[in-house]
């Protein structure tokens, strides 16, 4: 199943494609706007963020959240539109009803371009503030989306909220919920299966299309849901087919998770740029060059007298 490019949306195939991202900048770096960023780059892409908000948070919690103004949303993308081909769009969190309308009304515009909507884990947030954000995304946000990304947990609370069977609902009861606002395409991680392993499902609707099975980390991430949609929405914009897309979104993902690292004392952040390391391996048959950290050359102190 090819993700066409409409003439519109073409690029020069000797530059990278262009995402338009919509997120909230994460001073952890965990997520939003960075994870975004770094992601699309590493998937050969080139990232346009559009900044909506900024999170308070730190790498165990979100304490809080600042939205911008929906003008000042809308004044980034159309600058950026009217500039640049933009071959992919990726909502992350947007922060407000105004700002989804915002956002939504832009992909109006833009029908042809591909949407990859992120719905993240909002538990942090205020329980009326969170019915007003999932009602403007489903009304205004779900109509426009080509893939939508999230959580087996966060997804079923969220698309069946009354599901009452004996089974947990499944991938494709999840998409049949969000085709009912015009999805194709519904990308639901975290599964639970046997022995110690998750399971990622691509369906629509109708049927599930691929599925990849990963061993369960022992390690609580923050950051991996925009991680992979941010990577699946450079692979669309590089042309890849949708189910490609997703194989090499979720290998890429698994390889961030495998390499993560704890810079504070809360969840572990995933290595976007793993493939851009040294191998340690190699670092013993260095030559008589200089070693170790580049702390051995002393900084001052921040002790300057004006």
């Amino acid at each position: 199943m090819q993700t066409p490019a409409p003439e519109e949306t073409a690029h020069d195939p000797s530059q990278p494609p262009c995402v338009l991202v919509f997120n909230a900048n994460d001073p952890s770096g965990a997520g939003g706007l960075s994870s975004d960023v770094s992601a699309i780059a590493s998937a050969g892409a080139h990232a346009l963020p559009v900044i909506t908000g900024t999170y308070a948070r730190d790498t165990a919690e979100t304490f809080d959240h600042f939205p911008l103004d929906e003008e000042v949303v809308a004044e980034q993308a159309r600058g950026l539109l009217e500039d640049v081909s933009v071959q992919a769009i990726k909502v992350g969190f947007a922060g407000t009803p105004e700002n989804l309308s915002t956002i939504a009304g832009i992909a109006t515009d833009y029908p042809d371009i591909p949407l990859i909507a992120y719905m993240p884990n909002l538990s942090w947030w205020n329980e009326v503030q969170i019915d007003l954000y999932l009602d403007a995304f489903q009304e205004l946000v779900l109509p426009q989306t080509t893939v939508l990304v999230g959580n087996h947990s966060t997804l079923w609370r969220w698309l069946l909220p009354d599901w009452n069977g004996e089974r947990s609902p499944s991938a494709r009861d999840i998409a049949r919920a969000a085709g009912e606002y015009g999805v194709p395409y519904t990308l639901v991680t975290g599964i639970p299966a046997p022995d110690q392993y998750i399971d990622n499902v691509l369906t629509s609707p109708q049927t599930v299309l691929a599925s990849e099975k990963f061993e369960r980390f022992e390690a609580v991430f923050s950051g991996a849901g925009d991680t992979l949609a941010a990577t699946l929405a450079a692979l669309i914009a590089s042309g890849c087919d949708l189910t490609e897309a997703f194989t090499e979104a979720l290998d890429y993902l698994d390889h961030c998770l495998d390499g993560g690292f704890r810079p504070g004392m809360g969840n572990v952040i995933p290595d976007r740029l793993f493939w851009a390391q040294a191998d340690l391996d190699d670092s013993d048959d260095a030559d008589d060059g200089p070693q170790g950290p580049a702390s051995q050359l002393e900084l001052p102190p921040h002790d300057t007298q004006h």
